[in-house]
């Protein structure tokens, strides 16, 4: 009678336990769900659009420092008729107002990026802000129209600078293919790099004043055009209203 009343009390035991073990996994799987959910939760800018099939891709430039090749890019993205987006600098474009309004006069695009080039998640938000609307007004004044994109220098975004580019009218801007020309890589490399990672929906980084770019951009232009892709400017290929971005950072059109 003992060993079975002990056999009993064993068993409950043992049941007592193993609901408590499940309890504690079930918690701690509902805790693991929520962190991801959160995380997805984050704003993130735009690193690739989602385009079907379309084969629509961006190129784009961001100028901060320099400006000897600047114009010569641009020449040589209008004798094959490709537009690119331009994101400028704010002492860049107070230094260099001749290329600027060159950029805008052939035909491409203007984006902002940045009065001074700073890591803006340092700033608070209403410094951020003049960062940002100082472009705009600079490049309207200059060219008669306001950047309606905008990449933040080093790539360094936070939830506080996507509200403040939001609030500000702009779409922002990342990329998903980075030429790594600012690294000093040879044109062969450049090429490499870019031609094997674009995709369709694509943003390609470039830098207008890298060492090797006026070597490898008609190439990078002319196979990719080969590829059946057709360059738009950053405008075109991202949506500026009614779109999600996923944890990827790639923009989906809702439905």
């Amino acid at each position: 009678m003992f060993v079975v009343l002990k056999r009993k009390s064993i068993v409950k035991a043992l049941i007592v336990v193993i609901v408590f073990v499940s309890c504690v996994v079930c918690l701690s799987f509902a805790d693991v769900e929520r962190t991801v959910f959160a995380k997805s939760q984050k704003k993130l800018p735009v690193y690739r659009v989602d385009n079907g099939e379309e084969k629509t891709i961006a190129i784009s430039f961001d100028a901060a420092w320099g400006a000897d090749k600047t114009k010569k890019i641009v020449d040589i993205l209008k004798e094959r008729n490709v537009k690119a987006t331009f994101f400028l600098v704010g002492f860049w474009v107070d230094a260099y107002k001749d290329e600027v309004v060159y950029i805008a006069d052939n035909g491409m695009e203007i984006g902002n990026h940045s009065k001074n080039h700073l890591h803006m998640s340092t700033l608070d938000k209403q410094k951020a802000k003049e960062e940002i609307e100082y472009v705009n007004v600079v490049v309207r004044n200059l060219t008669g129209v306001t950047p309606k994109v905008f990449r933040a220098p080093f790539g360094e975004y936070d939830d506080k600078l996507i509200s403040c580019i939001e609030e500000c009218g702009m779409t922002p801007i990342q990329w998903d293919v980075d030429s790594l020309d600012w690294k000093g890589i040879s044109a062969d490399e450049i090429v490499k790099r870019v031609v094997g990672k674009t995709t369709s929906g694509s943003i390609i980084l470039c830098h207008n004043n890298s060492d090797h770019i006026l070597e490898a951009l008609p190439v990078i232009l002319d196979e990719l055009t080969a590829k059946g892709y057709k360059f738009v400017t950053m405008s075109e290929l991202a949506y500026a209203e009614n779109y999600t971005i996923d944890a990827q950072g790639v923009q989906h059109k809702n439905q």
